[in-house]
């Protein structure tokens, strides 16, 4: 587990020094004025933060720098359909945008590929980067020490759940369960008692992409040791650890939620757009119980969102979700979160760096994490009152900063998320017992790994 963060506030941000602006080794076609920056747009029409927030950003730094561009260059796509994009881009510098947003799972095995640049030159000479977290720097390094992107925030997981449908259930408003049981039980008792509600949504299965494996699959799991030992990467050794029985007691959690139709219907759950359904549909119609999701999903319900939905904080509860069996510390979640990087092809890699430095002034980096309901990874703002009062939930999330947990973010992790996809999507649909989804993840295991792996 890594250590508890701590926010204080360091010191009072200095002026932007203005900076004069060089590109340098220019890819083939480039416009040395220009900057290409490269994100993930929303698959939902109607979510447009990030796009809203770099125009803001563009247009900041075009006046600041005379003569300087900014190319904003959406991919429009499900997380894991934008990874295999991105990736492509990177490969060649007649493709490769200056500046990308990363995600941290990812970051290792890009670096390994060749296609991310160390930022360590520019880092150096940045003074704002002491006030980054240690855990978010952490998040953004290689195997190498060096540091390869700038962290734009991170997250936390709990349980969202509608106070209508549970009132109708007849289970209280202050709900808090302390075991895996007590999370079933509730599903159990909405099912029995508010028909035409879907109980409970765990993401699963290859569709959902990482959302299965993180939001899903590794909440479950990261609480059912002792809260010490990483139950997927054992550091001393540096392998890769086998099914084990919280491995198993994990698969079997999900299994149970799709056998006992506690869950969506199995198609809903294996259909890649699943999440926007949660978030949009689901949740605002309260025609979902209880959610296992991120910090996150307030962003889709602000004002312009095209779901806006200004009472949410009066209609859902807050959950942190538990361990297994109620073991200290009590409760788990897990963090990620995006960093931006420059490729090691990019045409023009100064001006880009410029770029982030305008993302990621105290104002701007405020304004981002409000506006994607992010958890700071600046003391700076997470020590003002204006950030911690801005939305309903923000202290809540940021509080499980304490108990949360990292993916081990080494180059076979990618892989090793697919094979845990897999499992989960065996045990979902039926075709696969836990026992078989267990035994096949360890032979896909060992696969991913150039069988580097070990029992406990």
């Amino acid at each position: 587990v890594r250590p508890t963060v701590r926010f204080t506030a360091l010191f009072a941000l200095t002026a932007l020094a203005s900076t004069s602006l060089a590109a340098c080794g220019s890819g083939s076609g480039s416009d040395p004025d220009t900057v290409k920056v490269s994100f993930k747009q929303s698959t939902d029409n109607s979510i447009k933060v990030m796009d809203e927030y770099l125009a803001d950003i563009k247009k900041q730094f075009e006046k600041a720098n005379p003569g300087k561009k900014v190319e904003l260059v959406p991919i429009k796509a499900p997380d894991s359909e934008y990874y295999t994009k991105l990736q492509q881009m990177l490969r060649s510098p007649k493709t490769a945008p200056d500046l990308v947003y990363e995600d941290t799972f990812l970051i290792n095995s890009d670096i390994t590929s060749g296609y991310l640049k160390p930022l360590d030159e520019y880092l150096a000479d940045w003074k704002d980067w002491d006030q980054f977290v240690d855990t978010a720097k952490a998040a953004a390094q290689g195997e190498d020490g060096k540091t390869y992107g700038v962290p734009d925030g991170t997250d936390t997981r709990g349980l969202w759940f509608s106070k209508d449908v549970f009132a109708k259930a007849g289970l209280p408003a202050d709900w808090q369960p302390k075991t895996w049981d007590e999370v079933l039980d509730a599903a159990r008792t909405i099912k029995e008692k508010v028909p035409g509600v879907t109980p409970i949504n765990v993401y699963t299965g290859k569709p959902a992409g990482e959302a299965a494996t993180m939001q899903g699959f590794e909440m479950l799991l990261y609480g059912t040791g002792d809260g010490g030992a990483d139950p997927l990467y054992d550091k001393g050794s540096k392998k890769w650890i086998t099914a084990g029985q919280g491995f198993k007691d994990s698969l079997a959690f999900v299994e149970t939620v799709y056998k006992e139709k506690l869950g969506p219907e199995v198609s809903d759950a294996l259909d890649p757009n699943f999440g926007t359904k949660v978030r949009g549909e689901l949740l605002p119609q309260g025609k979902l119980g209880i959610a296992l999701d991120g910090s996150w999903l307030p962003q889709d319900w602000l004002e312009g969102s095209g779901h806006e939905w200004p009472e949410w904080s009066k209609e859902l509860g807050l959950a942190a979700m538990p361990t297994q069996n109620g073991q200290a510390p009590g409760r788990v979640s897990m963090s990620g979160g995006w960093t931006w990087a420059i490729p090691a092809k990019a045409g023009n890699p100064d001006l880009a760096f410029e770029f982030v430095k305008t993302m990621q002034t105290k104002a701007n980096a405020q304004k981002w994490y409000i506006a994607n309901s992010g958890i700071a990874v600046r003391k700076d703002v997470a020590a003002d009152p204006a950030y911690v009062a801005a939305q309903p939930g923000i202290k809540f999330f940021t509080d499980l900063v304490a108990d949360t947990h990292y993916r081990p973010a080494y180059p076979a992790y990618p892989k090793v998320s697919v094979a845990i996809q897999e499992a989960m999507e065996g045990v979902t649909t039926g075709d696969k017992s836990v026992e078989e989804a267990a035994r096949d993840y360890d032979e896909a295991l060992k696969e991913a790994t150039d069988n580097q792996v070990v029992s406990k």
